[in-house]
C-alpha cells in the first residue's frame, strides 16, 4: 500500500463512526479535519470533495456489516437453519455494538440517500439488494437439501428479515430500549422454526 494510500485508508477509518453517527450529509469538512488531524488540503489531496469521502466512508461501513453477515452465514455452520439462527444471533449479540455507533449504516445511509445524493442512493440500494440475494441463497440452498420448504419464496422471506431487523433497530435506537429489536429477531426465528423449517414427514 502506498502513502497515498495508507492516507486515503486512515481518512476513512478515522471518520467511519462519525458519518455513521453524524449523518452522511450533516458532518463537515472541518469535523473531518477535526477527526483525522488533518489539513483540510490533506483531505482535498486525497478526495475530490466531502461527498466522495463520505461515499469511501459508507462502502467501509457497509463492508465491515457485510463481512459480519457473511461469517454468521457461512461454512462453519453445518445446516442452514442453524445460519440462518446464527444470522438472527449476530444481532442479539452485537445490539450493543451496533447503536454505540451510530446504528445500521445502511439505513442510516438510507434515510439520507435521496435526490441530493444520487450516488450514495445508488450503492445503498446495490448493498441492500446484495444483502437480500446473500440470505435468499441460504434459503434457497436449504430448499434444495430438504430443510426448508420447496414452495416458500426466497426472496421475500429474506427482505422480510431484513425489514423486520432494520425496523427492531430503528425503534431500539430511537427508544433506547433493546425490547424492539429483540421482538424483532423473535419474530424472524418464529418464522424460521413455523414456515420455513421442513420437517420430515
Amino acid at each position: 500500500m502506498s502513502k497515498a494510500e495508507k492516507t486515503k485508508q486512515f481518512i476513512i477509518e478515522k471518520t467511519a463512526s462519525l458519518f455513521n453517527t453524524k449523518g452522511y450529509t450533516s458532518t463537515s469538512l472541518s469535523d473531518i479535519t477535526e477527526a483525522t488531524g488533518l489539513t483540510k488540503g490533506s483531505i482535498y489531496g486525497n478526495f475530490e470533495n466531502k461527498d466522495e469521502v463520505a461515499l469511501e466512508v459508507y462502502k467501509y461501513n457497509s463492508g465491515l456489516l457485510g463481512k459480519s453477515m457473511s461469517r454468521s452465514l457461512g461454512d462453519e455452520f453445518s445446516t442452514t437453519i442453524d445460519k440462518l439462527n446464527a444470522f438472527v444471533n449476530f444481532y442479539r449479540k452485537n445490539w450493543k455494538m451496533v447503536f454505540e455507533t451510530g446504528g445500521c449504516p445502511l439505513m442510516n445511509a438510507a434515510t439520507e440517500a435521496d435526490d441530493k445524493f444520487p450516488t450514495l442512493k445508488k450503492q445503498v440500494t446495490k448493498s441492500f439488494e446484495g444483502w437480500i440475494k446473500n440470505i435468499s441463497e441460504v434459503i434457497i440452498q436449504g430448499q434444495k437439501n430438504g430443510e426448508i420448504h420447496e414452495n416458500i419464496n426466497a426472496d421475500e422471506f429474506a427482505s422480510l428479515f431484513i425489514m423486520l431487523v432494520e425496523g427492531g433497530i430503528l425503534l431500539s435506537k430511537t427508544t433506547g430500549d433493546e425490547k424492539y429489536l429483540n421482538l424483532a429477531l423473535d419474530r424472524i426465528l418464529l418464522m424460521i422454526d413455523k414456515e420455513l423449517k421442513h420437517l420430515p414427514s
